[in-house]
């Protein structure tokens, strides 16, 4: 990595070079702010304008979409944390702690759902008196013959 020009650090970024610092397409970027996930400022000739600690909100933004974490619980995430400045470790140890939980159960939604599909590998069918993974104890049969697509989650 190259030395920090002195005459650029502490200015805000073009959202070219936002996307070189952070890895992060121009496109994703124009995308997150349109959600509210980041914010520019407009400079005089109508460019974005980036405030550096924007890098630590992408940042941010791309390990909870590498979770799995709703744009939306991301936006929420965010919104508790102060404008003008990157967040500090504790306030991130307070923001990934609310994840957490989620990502939890999802961990033994899946561990469970690992663990079953043994019992579901090559019956076919698909609706079996005690499927446990998309038909549990023959839900289904009430609805009439014939196949029917159903989410244990959704029933």
């Amino acid at each position: 990595m190259g030395k920090l020009d002195p005459a650029t650090f502490g200015k805000d970024l073009s959202v070219g070079e936002l996307a070189a610092r952070s890895g992060v397409a121009i496109s994703a970027l124009h995308f997150y702010e349109a959600r509210g996930l980041i914010g520019s400022r407009r400079n005089a000739g109508n460019q974005r304008r980036y405030p550096r600690e924007v890098l630590r909100r992408v940042a941010v933004i791309k390990v909870a979409q590498r979770l799995g974490i709703p744009l939306a619980a991301i936006g929420e995430a965010l919104a508790t944390l102060p404008q003008g400045r990157a967040p500090t470790a504790a306030e991130w140890q307070k923001l990934s702690a609310r994840w957490k939980s989620d990502l939890d159960q999802r961990i033994a939604k899946l561990v469970a759902l690992r663990d079953q599909l043994h019992d579901c590998i090559g019956c076919g069918c698909l609706s079996i008196e005690r499927c446990k993974l998309r038909n549990p104890f023959d839900r289904l049969s009430e609805d009439g013959a014939g196949p029917r697509l159903l989410d244990p989650a959704d029933g």
